[in-house]
């Protein structure tokens, strides 16, 4: 199954938590999201809420954008 995609680019703490948590709790256990993130804060709270959530953070990486000079990209399995 094709992991889902959240793009929250532009949206600040808490924001891209909020969604994701709300995107994670209505899918299957290990179904996987990619999130589309810009807060440079993002990078430790996704860290934080996987650490405290059953779910996992799988891959963390960032790409250079011309809107928003850099992407973080968040791939995580939703846990049980």
């Amino acid at each position: 199954m094709p992991a889902r995609e959240l793009d929250v680019k532009g949206l600040h703490c808490p924001l891209p938590i909020l969604r994701t948590r709300a995107l994670l709790n209505g899918m299957e256990v290990g179904e996987e999201l990619v999130v589309y993130a810009t807060d440079p804060a993002s990078v430790i709270d996704f860290k934080h809420f996987c650490n405290t959530t059953d779910n996992a953070l799988l891959s963390h990486e960032t790409q250079p954008d011309e809107v928003h000079k850099t992407v973080f990209i968040y791939r995580i399995r939703r846990g049980g």
